[in-house]
């Protein structure tokens, strides 16, 4: 489908035969967003206010959010070009950091000071990273005094308190940026950032953001962005840093294409989804950093592929402006720290311009994703997550036994971007307060009789193997006492995950358990059957819950409005067993998603499942027994 709004160049389809993208094609789109933004420039560019529900941090924090992210995409521009850009975007970044470190200046254009904790912090990260890449056409013509008080603004971080997660890196690189300019800074505030990174680091590739079980996109596009930026600009002063992030990436990045449907989505998992291009910054960081395990011509299919993807759906939107949410706005699926230029992060999925128009990444032929050549079955222990693609209809989901968001002691809560059993590529979670109240998708609720909800809070994994996950939660159910532990494994067999819980439960609530969500324009189909229920889109996506064993016959769907990030109208097929006895019970689940045909009562009728002691066996139609 073409963007008619967008101006982009022809598309080259032996070149890139499965995308028909090109460098051009990427110059287009950032120049597109940069010449965006100039109307809602503040008079002399040191902040762009714009449209949107502002942050908490306020309106003024929110403008210098607009300048530094989208100066991190400028800055990919011009170096990526040696400079060859329209002028104009130079001197407009340049009079920016005039006027943002000129306190003394009229007219309210000026950052705050970086302090403790700021979200400032935030932003001067991209600052510095952006004035390091640009350094020829920007920082060494600016005036002496100007570079003074540029220095005089970063000099906030030095000795400084930030959050103990990835925002020890903005001041890692921050400071960085200092030194390499000649002016103070401290070491012991880089190195202290840098080694609290190890104690994250959880192996094959994957970090904690910060303590606890944080992980999502984060992972790529923070932790370990900002390591590598960090060594391009302290280049063989890295202590021999380097090498240990480049060899981490390498490990992380031989699995990251295994989270990319046939059509380029990402899958929609965990916090700040609005950057959007930005789960692309990791791939073209290994190319960067000359440690990718991809052929260039995935890591070009698997960037353009997702920039396509949003560029097809709307994104940016006719403004040429990147709206927050997923493809239009979609206020749900961001968060309270969220303001209007935040999505300008996704600023980090253009740092493939930083490489010549002649490297691999460039010139060589894309090749196909994994879900493009053969169903994927990929477990990734360190997360708790299982990748499950399929060729058919080039949907991969992932299965969450491992990744909570929480803290690893004291108070817990659930995130409808971190607490489901299951996220896709081509569903998004109900995120919308009412719909995430009821909490019915992708999980197993215990409720208590006005309907209440049980909750999945703190994950405790137990297997990530082969085709199997398997965790543990408590959950916490009001007017009763105590918590009540919910023990679940899945296991893939073909198209399909088969979930069984072991729920132990008071007498007498209703035990609950629904699918994915899908969404659209329209109102999904709806169908139910005894033991069964289904939901599908207009364009044939669908999803399925079979009872295979411990559920009532009846089955239901749950219906949302404005609660999906995929579409206004959404749906989600559920099961139930009412009035529980009390004590142990187990439950076993088929779950679908598909853009095939589902026919539950044909899957129903041909799966056999026994349950005996702590064992379940089932048999499906090909002769495969599987014991869980």
């Amino acid at each position: 489908m073409p963007a008619p709004h967008l101006a982009l160049p022809p598309t080259d389809r032996f070149l890139s035969p499965l995308t028909g993208w090109t460098r051009a094609h990427w110059e287009a789109l950032a120049d597109r967003q940069l010449e965006a933004l100039v109307p809602y420039a503040t008079p002399n560019f040191a902040q762009y206010r714009l449209p949107g529900r502002g942050s908490w941090s306020g309106v003024v924090s929110d403008g210098l959010e607009g300048y530094a992210r989208s100066f991190l995409l400028a800055s990919f521009r011009i170096a990526g070009a040696g400079g060859d850009v329209d002028p104009h975007l130079i001197e407009r970044y340049a009079q920016g950091l005039t006027t943002g470190t000129d306190r003394a200046g009229a007219g309210g254009e000026a950052w705050p000071e970086l302090t403790d904790c700021s979200q400032q912090m935030v932003e001067a990260a991209s600052i510095a990273i952006g004035l390091h890449e640009t350094r020829p056409w920007i920082w060494d013509k600016l005036d002496p005094r100007v570079q003074e008080r540029v220095v005089d603004w970063f000099s906030g971080f030095v000795g400084a308190k930030t959050w103990d997660n990835n925002w020890r890196l903005f001041q890692v690189v921050s400071e960085q940026f200092l030194a390499s300019v000649g002016a103070p800074y401290s070491k012991t505030d880089i190195d202290g950032g840098l080694d609290r990174i190890e104690d994250w680091y959880r192996g094959d590739g994957w970090y904690s953001d910060g303590d606890g079980r944080n992980f999502d996109y984060y992972i790529g596009w923070a932790m370990h962005l900002y390591p590598l930026l960090w060594a391009r600009m302290a280049g063989p002063d890295d202590d021999g840093r380097a090498k240990v992030y480049r060899e981490r990436l390498a490990q992380f990045l031989a699995a990251y294409p295994h989270f990319f449907g046939a059509d380029g989505a990402p899958v929609h998992q965990g916090r700040s989804l609005t950057y959007r291009f930005a789960a692309t910054a990791p791939v073209w960081m290994g190319a960067l950093a000359d440690c990718t395990p991809l052929a260039p011509g995935l890591t070009r299919r698997l960037a353009s592929g997702t920039a396509r993807h949003f560029v097809e759906r709307g994104v940016p939107d006719e403004r040429g402006l990147l709206p927050l949410g997923w493809y239009g706005t979609f206020l749900p699926s961001t968060q309270a720290y969220s303001g209007p230029a935040s999505p300008y992060w996704a600023s980090k999925g253009f740092l493939g311009l930083l490489l010549p128009a002649d490297h691999p990444v460039w010139t060589e032929r894309e090749l196909p994703l994994p879900v493009e050549e053969s169903d994927q079955y990929t477990a990734l222990p360190e997360p708790g997550w299982l990748l499950h693609g399929t060729r058919h209809d080039g949907i991969v989901r992932l299965i969450n036994h491992g990744s909570d968001h929480n803290p690893l002691d004291g108070p817990a809560a659930d995130d409808p971007h971190y607490a489901k059993f299951g996220y896709s590529t081509a569903t998004a979670p109900e995120t919308a307060p009412s719909a995430w109240d009821r909490t019915v998708d992708n999980h197993i609720a215990l409720l208590a009789p006005d309907g209440t909800a049980s909750r999945r809070r703190r994950i405790h994994p137990v297997r990530c193997e082969g085709r199997v996950a398997a965790s543990r939660h408590d959950a916490l159910l009001p007017g009763t006492e105590g918590e009540f532990p919910v023990e679940t494994t899945s296991a893939l067999h073909g198209p399909w995950e088969i979930r069984v819980h072991r729920v132990q439960a008071p007498p007498g609530v209703t035990v609950r358990e629904g699918g994915y969500a899908v969404a659209d324009e329209t109102r999904p189909y709806a169908e139910r059957g005894p033991g069964w229920a289904l939901t599908r889109t207009e364009s044939g996506l669908t999803s399925a819950v079979v009872a295979l064993h411990g559920w009532d016959e009846g089955a239901g769907i749950a219906r949302e409005v404005s609660a999906n990030a995929y579409g206004p109208h959404s749906a989600t097929p559920y099961l139930n067993l009412t009035g529980h006895e009390g004590g142990t019970s187990v439950h076993v689940t088929l779950v679908a998603l598909s853009r095939d045909t589902v026919r539950p009562t044909a899957l129903r009728e041909s799966i056999t499942c026994t349950v005996e002691g702590g064992t379940v066996r089932l048999r499906f139609p090909d002769g495969t027994l599987l014991e869980v």
